[in-house]
């Protein structure tokens, strides 16, 4: 995160004090993700405001969509829908590719 983008490196505000380190504020991303918890909620475990965690946050899956996202979020080529195909198959499910309905 730090390489992509400068708000998550630790810096030093106008009167000298160290600010809030990028593992602070991946963590609260994070939380807010996998847990789904809200902002304010974060407080406690990581020591971070509500804002601070929305923009956090935010930043976050922004700089996760810029690094991945060409490769992880496109369609999928031939070689991916034969995979897929291959796993439902394997699964029970042949013939099927990116159904949420699994009747049949």
């Amino acid at each position: 995160m730090e390489a992509h983008d400068p708000y998550f490196v630790l810096k030093r505000n106008a009167a000298g004090v160290i600010g809030l380190s990028s593992l602070q504020k991946v963590t609260a991303a994070m939380r807010m993700l996998v847990y789904g918890v809200a902002a304010y909620a974060v407080d406690d475990y990581v020591r971070i405001g509500k804002n601070t965690s929305i923009e956090s946050l935010r930043r976050f899956v922004r700089a996760v969509v810029e690094v991945f996202g060409e490769e992880y979020l496109r369609s999928p080529n031939n070689d991916d829908i034969s995979k897929l195909l291959a796993q439902g198959e394997a699964r029970g499910f042949p013939r099927m590719l990116g159904s949420i309905d699994c009747m049949h």
